[in-house]
Formats: structure tokens, C-alpha cells, sequence
């Protein structure tokens, strides 16, 4: 699944960072199909990531351990396109990135600042990671709480985080207005404090533990697995008839909580998904990394290979094709020699490791 939420995110920037389509008839029909599947994807690696971690938390970890690991999974990654990202816009984009952004990147924290040339310096799509940053310094603190929760009140906690998440664009409302962002219709600062600041955001990750608790404590599902894609397909076509800030994502928090849901309870039953193949498996190992690499490969690859102006469609369907493949290799060769050995070597101590059998460790140095 977390290869499909990235795809999404792939295609998003096709639309509108790539400009790569010369038909406007083309153009109307990837900002109606995929023009907002990036909110779609983020919002799913965020429910999916306390979704996850809940589901796979040690009873006895520590949470100096926890942080290790999580730094070790996300970090270097990050380190990597960090510094590819910064010589792609300084010296081939040839555009200035002030110090400030620059060190508040590095460090995952441009994402608090609502400064546009801020929360999207360098790479673009890292503001993502400064969020995710938070949702794993707090968890070891929201788990312990979380898991006081008695069984039969968890849906009613889940309720009440879902009406807060929906709560959001109206309270953006209120914030002070600033130039507006060019989509959806929202001003830059609802934009900030919507998508991409961090506390806000940390709700989709707090809901995807409770579901996560559900699950693994029996509660009944709402929706089976087809039930909630629907759900989530009809709430996506209907999102754009509400108010701007709504089309960023609020919306689509619960049908995606329940897809994850119902996919894990799937699991435990095991009932057999095209999901869980070898090779669903090995994009799912690699998605981080694509999710990293993809607005850079859309944007220097379409400079190096073709103007800016726009391609015919059939031209620009093999661009995509091409650069969709370029990401893939690009993700794989990360995964292999940056993000696994050095969740090998370094997301477990030496000490741990030592104590362990190798089977264990190689496991609990996983993502």
C-alpha cells in the first residue's frame, strides 16, 4: 500500500509540477483525476505510519531504541536527496536558497515556518519528514496514553479525532491572510496550517493508532476492504463541492483509516491480497525512497530531456512512463546502498545485536 500512496504523490506532481502536457483538454483531465491525489498519498503515510508502528510496538522497547531506529530509517535518505536536491537548485536550476531554509531543512524543521521558500526549500516534498519527525518523537508519549484506552471507548476516541481533522480548514479560516496559494483556493497560510504544520498533521498519525488498537483488540469494522476503497473513491469525487481547504485532505483521514484498517484485519484472517506478492513487497521496501526522489526526477528530468513549454500527449505519456522508471531505479539504488545496510549496521546497538539472535536483529532493524 505504501508504494500506491507514493505513485499517487508521483502523479500529483505530474500535474502541477512537471508541466509536461501541451493540450489543455489534457491538461483538464490529470488536474480532475490526479490534481489531488497528493493530499491523498500524504495523508495515508501519515495514518499508515502510527498505524504501523502501533501494530508493531515492542511491549519492553525503549524509547532511546525506538528513536534510533527511526532515525536511522528516515535520515540518511533524507541526507542523500538532501544534498542532491541542493546542488539541483543551485547550480543547474541556478536559484539561491538562504541560509535559514538550507539549516531548518537539514534539521526536518522548515515545515513549522508558514514561509512558502521555507517549508518547501530543497527538496520539496521533505517538509513531509519534518512532520513525520514529530509523530516519532511523540509516539513512545501517545502510546502510553493510547494504550489506557479501555476497548469499548476506543471508536469513540477515533470519532472525536476525526471531527478535530475536520474541524481544521474552518479554523485555518481564521488565521490571518497572507498572497494566496496557487491550488487549491486557499490562502498560503491555510495551506501551511492545514497540509504541512506539523502539530495539525500529527492528527492523521494519532488516528492511525487508534485504528491500529481496534484491530489488535477486536472491534468491529464499519466497512470490509471494498467497502472502505468505495468510500474513499466517492468522498474523493465529492471533496471538490466543499470549501478550498477541504481538497488538501481533511476529508479523505477516515475512508483511508478504514482501508488500513480493513486490510490489516484481512491480514490477521489471512485472506490473500494481491498486496502481500513479492513484488507489491519489494515497491513497498522501496517506496520511501521513491517518494524522495520523485519531484526531483519530474522536474530535472523534464528540463534535461524536453522545454518546459509542453509535449503532445503521446509524448508526454512516454516522458511520464520514463520518468516514473527513472524514479524506480533511483529509489531501488538508495534502498540497497543507503537505507538498508545502514539500517543493518547502525538502527540496532552493537550491544543489542550482540545479545539477539541474528534473526531477531535483522528483524528489528526493519522499517
Amino acid at each position: 500500500m505504501r508504494f500506491v500512496a507514493a505513485a499517487m504523490v508521483f502523479f500529483f506532481h505530474v500535474v502541477w509540477l512537471a508541466n509536461m502536457f501541451g493540450s489543455p483538454e489534457a491538461k483538464v483531465v490529470l488536474e480532475t483525476l490526479f490534481g489531488r491525489l497528493g493530499f491523498v498519498g500524504v495523508g495515508f503515510f501519515f495514518v499508515l505510519s502510527g498505524f504501523v508502528l502501533a501494530w508493531s510496538v515492542r511491549t519492553k522497547d525503549r524509547t532511546p531504541a525506538f528513536w534510533r531506529r527511526r532515525f536511522f530509517k528516515i535520515y540518511p535518505s533524507h541526507l542523500v536527496t538532501y544534498v542532491v536536491a541542493f546542488l539541483l537548485v543551485t547550480l543547474v536550476a541556478q536559484q539561491a536558497i538562504s541560509g535559514e531554509a538550507g539549516i531548518l531543512n537539514l534539521l526536518l524543521l522548515h515545515a513549522w515556518f508558514p514561509q512558502m521558500d521555507i517549508r518547501f526549500s530543497v527538496n520539496p516534498i521533505a517538509w513531509s519528514l519534518a512532520c513525520e519527525a514529530l509523530f516519532y518523537l511523540m509516539f513512545p508519549l501517545l502510546m502510553r496514553y493510547i494504550r489506557r484506552i479501555r476497548p469499548e471507548r476506543l471508536w469513540a476516541w477515533a470519532a472525536g479525532v476525526a471531527v478535530v481533522i475536520l474541524a481544521v480548514p474552518v479554523v485555518a479560516d481564521l488565521l490571518p491572510y497572507q498572497m494566496r496559494f496557487p491550488s487549491p483556493a486557499v490562502t498560503d497560510t491555510a495551506h501551511w496550517f492545514i497540509y504541512t504544520f506539523p502539530p495539525v498533521r500529527m492528527l492523521d498519525f494519532v488516528f492511525g493508532i487508534l485504528l491500529a488498537r481496534m484491530v489488535m483488540t477486536g472491534r468491529k469494522l464499519p466497512l470490509g476492504l471494498g467497502g472502505s476503497v468505495a468510500l474513499a473513491v466517492i468522498v474523493y469525487a465529492l471533496t471538490p463541492l466543499l470549501p478550498g481547504g477541504y481538497s488538501l485532505g481533511p476529508t479523505m483521514v477516515v475512508p483511508l483509516g478504514f482501508i488500513i484498517a480493513a486490510a490489516a484485519a484481512n491480514d490477521v484472517k489471512e485472506l490473500p491480497s494481491w498486496l502481500s506478492g513479492r513484488v507489491m513487497g519489494w515497491l513497498g521496501e522501496v517506496s520511501y525512497a521513491f517518494y524522495l526522489w520523485n519531484a526531483l526526477v519530474l522536474v530535472y528530468g523534464h528540463k534535461l530531456l524536453a522545454d518546459s513549454q509542453g509535449l503532445s500527449t503521446p509524448l508526454a505519456i512516454g516522458m511520464v512512463a520514463l520518468l516514473f522508471g527513472v524514479t524506480l531505479l533511483l529509489s531501488w539504488l538508495l534502498f540497497s546502498l543507503v537505507e538498508r545496510p545502514i539500517m543493518r549496521r547502525f538502527a540496532t546497538s552493537r550491544r543489542r545485536r550482540a545479545g539477539e539472535p541474528q534473526s531477531v536483529a535483522r528483524r528489528g532493524s526493519g522499517g
